[in-house]
């Protein structure tokens, strides 16, 4: 079977089921394993955010969406050459990658009959059923049903290090200009940590603009910034930015700021999630998790 990943989070699904040289196109966005980008072919492009401020990347994506723009470029002619009999796609977020309705139209225009298999998933445990999906499709359903296996049972390891402890209130930043608060499964991230998710989203729910003032008087105990499409070092430097606003909207003093590795930990919906909550209850509950190997979590204030 011939696979063509349009997800960066169905890559590392596919790699972890050790069908990694199955794969035959990535994204451009595609970084791990380190290797994917460059053992295969690359079908989807995008906007170069290299170098742009936050709050630079947000109003590029805005103006290309009110003018009916794209945001991914599919390269049709180098995904008719790879022939691929799967290819898995998404409809969750038109931000995060390339419609599947636009891949199908593509294959109808291409003349390719390859199956077009749609990633959307909203809570933790979707996350999980979709590991199980790609398996079934791709031909690992056994290999899918001991992955998602030994990612339940680290999740239950975390549960029980955490059972019986106050839960902090707990506000995740997931965009830093403007400021969003994290949606989808990233609440359910934060409560199987053994926290309690404030100016959130219901669990499910898609992130949604706020404001500086709103997240302080939601009074967390623990702000975690995750900038989406960003990962430790540049999340560090924005979560800097978020201590000082968040103060200035009226944050009690010596709540801590935390940074983390959002693209490898909590934004994209595949196996890392579960590494995610371990590292969110290392910084909820330092005496009770798990220690976090380094480079994936830092404190900035």
């Amino acid at each position: 079977m011939r696979i063509v990943s349009l997800l960066p989070s169905a890559t590392e699904i596919v790699y972890a089921l050790g069908l990694g040289d199955q794969l035959a196109g990535v994204t451009f966005e595609c970084d791990e394993p380190a290797r994917a980008r460059t053992d295969n072919v690359v079908v989807v492009g995008g906007l170069d955010t290299a170098g742009m401020t936050p709050g630079a990347i947000d109003a590029s994506v805005r103006a290309r969406l009110a003018a009916g723009d794209d945001l991914y470029t599919l390269h049709a002619a180098a995904l008719a050459g790879l022939a691929p009999d799967l290819i898995l796609t998404q409809d969750l977020c038109r931000v995060c990658a390339l419609p599947a309705g636009h891949v199908s139209d593509a294959l109808d225009y291409l003349g390719c009959a390859a199956e077009v298999v749609s990633l959307d998933p909203r809570r933790l445990d979707d996350v999980l059923t979709t590991i199980l999906t790609v398996g079934a499709r791709a031909g690992a359903p056994v290999e899918a049903s001991r992955l998602v296996a030994s990612l339940r049972a680290r999740l239950a390891a975390v549960a029980s290090r955490v059972a019986g402890r106050p839960r902090p209130a707990v506000a995740v930043v997931e965009w830093t200009e403007p400021p969003f608060t994290a949606g989808h499964w990233v609440p359910d991230l934060v409560a199987a940590a053994g926290g309690r998710p404030v100016a959130a989203a219901p669990p499910g729910g898609r992130s949604a603009q706020t404001t500086w003032a709103a997240i302080a008087a939601a009074s967390p105990e623990v702000v975690v910034v995750a900038p989406c499409g960003f990962h430790l070092e540049a999340a560090a430097g924005q979560a800097s930015a978020v201590a000082a606003s968040l103060a200035a909207a009226g944050l009690l003093p010596g709540v801590p700021v935390w940074a983390i590795d959002a693209d490898g930990l909590i934004v994209r919906p595949g196996p890392r999630l579960v590494d995610g909550v371990e590292a969110l209850a290392a910084v909820f509950h330092p005496d009770a998790a798990a220690r976090v190997p380094d480079g994936r979590i830092r404190r900035v204030a």
